[in-house]
């Protein structure tokens, strides 16, 4: 009687071996002077420097892409799901006024394929090297039975510093400040299920069907990356007071905007302030979306949302631009209840 081993049941050890030697060189080069441990070990090294900060404060985050991996799925185009993986954890952490540090990924699969994984960390070292932070270390987990032969699911966690003293929390936010809003690169990593619900359930569009109004396919709108907005905070914060930041993602403008606003404050939001990207107002034209859904599930073409003093405003945009960003003055701060008035 044959004897059983673990890779007859699913789990193929000298596979995940021969993953991690060809990965080394990827992560290698989104390594800081301040890692100290090589890809492969029981914990990743990282050293503060303590000079650079009167009173470090650590910042840390984690998140996932949801079910934007459904499209990298039906596309069988893996490189750039990585990226959004970064996004996702580094811009929660970048609002704070923190710089990250260093980046882990948990990957999970059924059945190992070198190939597929090969893209899937490369888009993780890409998003790395957009973050300025360094990809130390992960876990990757093959799962037979557990996950589809196919599938896959990621997440994230970052660790960032910031000064005491340079924290921002929007507690100094007040009625007049101005509402910047900088611009996404589409629907970024949330609103997936009602998106995937609309387009290819209800209106029975394929991943592979062009839509003139994206200019390209479906499933290339959809898997367009979310934008890392890091650099551009930690650019921007060295010139300017940046009184609040708010990532636009999970609970769109309504819900995520208020979690930045002080007891007495909310934001009046002028519809109509920004252009809103094709994907959009496509989704918005097929009547089975209403509004307020869509405010509350999408970021409706900004990514990142500003407040500063009315004063800055001016020249915030241009800083902006010049740092390559699209910006637009989209509302300002008023008395309520920490809340999102629309207008």
């Amino acid at each position: 009687m044959a004897k059983e081993s673990y890779k007859e049941s699913g789990v193929d050890i000298d596979a995940g071996n021969e993953f991690v030697k060809r990965i080394k060189p990827v992560v290698r080069k989104t390594f800081r002077p301040e890692v100290l441990t090589d890809l492969g070990g029981f914990g990743g090294l990282f050293s503060i420097d303590k000079d650079k900060y009167k009173n470090p404060i650590l910042v840390s985050g984690t998140d996932g892409v949801g079910t934007k991996l459904k499209i990298a799925f039906l596309m069988d185009k893996h490189d750039t799901i990585g990226i959004d993986l970064v996004a996702m954890c580094a811009n929660d952490v970048a609002v704070s006024g923190a710089e990250p540090l260093f980046f882990l990924d948990y990957y999970a699969m059924g059945k190992l394929d070198l190939k597929k994984s090969e893209e899937i960390i490369k888009g993780i070292a890409e998003g790395c090297k957009q973050a300025g932070c360094a990809l130390i270390g992960g876990e990757t987990a093959e799962m037979p039975g557990f996950y589809d032969k196919n599938e896959y699911d990621l997440a994230g966690f970052v660790v960032g510093i910031v000064d005491k003293y340079k924290i921002i929390d929007g507690k100094t936010i007040k009625t007049g400040d101005a509402v910047i809003g900088v611009a996404s690169s589409g629907l970024h990593s949330n609103g997936y299920a009602l998106a995937r619900k609309l387009l290819l359930d209800k209106l029975k569009l394929k991943v592979t069907d062009h839509v003139k109004e994206f200019n390209c396919t479906v499933g290339e709108e959809l898997l367009k990356p979310t934008r890392i907005y890091v650099k551009t905070i930690l650019e921007l914060i060295k010139e300017y007071e940046i009184k609040g930041i708010s990532h636009i993602t999970g609970g769109g403008f309504t819900d995520n905007i208020p979690r930045i606003l002080p007891k007495g404050t909310s934001i009046s939001v002028k519809k109509g302030s920004w252009p809103i990207q094709p994907i959009f107002k496509y989704m918005q034209s097929k009547r089975d979306i209403d509004e307020k859904e869509m405010y509350r599930t999408f970021n409706m073409g900004i990514g990142l949302v500003m407040v500063v003093n009315d004063k800055d405003s001016e020249k915030v945009i241009k800083k902006l631009e010049t740092l390559g960003e699209k910006a637009y003055i989209i509302g300002e701060v008023v008395d309520g209840k920490q809340e999102v008035l629309y207008e």
